[in-house]
């Protein structure tokens, strides 16, 4: 797509970083390792907005298979921002996505412009924080991810997300720097969580559990894992009442909120077993 020397073309593995960094000028605090494991969820699926030869635009487009697709790191550089450029790599995303149920995260503020494009709200989601450290549950239930089968936890990750997303969590789970737990109970992977280093602090997501106890389980096995000097992040989807129990009863704070929003039919998705959103830009 080419408009007045404007072009929207795939990013290549080594330009998603700079998306990344840009994440980072905007304050979304991505994390340290984040573009490598956002590429293998689908190579394809990075776009980047060229002007007059300069990189000014980028939006991940991600396929999750034939029916569902997710939106996000839609940004724009300051200086180019008001010319419409945003609008034409996201009719580029949209169009990378036709015929699937498409979902991103937007800021309240820009529910309004998404609506446009016939996006519908689902529900709000919300960012806690809170401190590393404290004691770890002698819960024996709770144990190194890496020690479950690989097979285990993807058919668990495949009942909690809308669609497979096997090449992504075999990276997600395994970075150097992160951490991953799951509680396993009579060999039966009951939940599992992963926490990642990002510019400030840490961040657990997903966090995924049949039941709160589960949950706060991994989670205190989580923090417990860094220094209570460490800023950790929990971004959970407000309609599990639950998790906000969970995220309250740690000492954690309410920050800011999005929303998720489907321009098609919204996926059945298990929220009350969702106490961690995996990250707003791959849903």
């Amino acid at each position: 797509m080419e408009i007045d020397g404007y072009i929207v073309r795939e990013m290549s593995e080594g330009e998603v970083s700079l998306a990344i960094e840009w994440a980072a000028e905007e304050g979304w605090n991505p994390g340290v390792r984040d573009s490598d494991c956002l590429y293998a969820a689908d190579p394809h699926g990075f776009l980047v907005g060229i002007y007059d030869g300069l990189p000014v635009s980028s939006l991940s487009a991600v396929s999750y298979g034939p029916d569902f697709g997710f939106l996000g790191l839609f940004i724009v550089n300051p200086a180019f921002r008001g010319h419409g450029l945003g609008q034409e790599i996201f009719r580029a995303g949209l169009a990378r996505l036709d015929g699937k149920v498409v979902g991103l995260d937007a800021v309240l503020e820009q529910e309004k412009p998404y609506s446009r494009w016939g996006f519908e709200r689902a529900h709000l989601n919300v960012r806690y924080q809170g401190w590393g450290g404290k004691s770890r549950p002698a819960s024996t239930e709770v144990v190194a991810l890496s020690k479950v089968p690989l097979d285990e936890i993807l058919a668990y990750d495949d009942g909690l997300f809308p669609a497979a997303r096997h090449e992504f969590v075999r990276c997600w789970i395994s970075r150097p720097g992160s951490n991953a737990l799951a509680f396993v109970d009579d060999g039966e992977i009951l939940g599992y969580g992963v926490m990642r280093p990002c510019r400030l602090g840490y961040k657990i997501g997903p966090l995924f559990a049949d039941a709160y106890e589960v949950a706060l389980a991994i989670f205190q096995g989580l923090r417990s894992l860094i220094s209570e000097t460490e800023p950790v992040f929990l971004d959970l989807p407000l309609p599990n009442g639950p998790a906000v129990e969970l995220a309250q009863s740690v000492g954690m704070v309410q920050g800011f909120q999005t929303v998720r929003m489907y321009n098609g039919k919204p996926p059945d998705t298990p929220l009350d077993r969702w106490f961690g959103v995996t990250s707003f830009g791959l849903g």
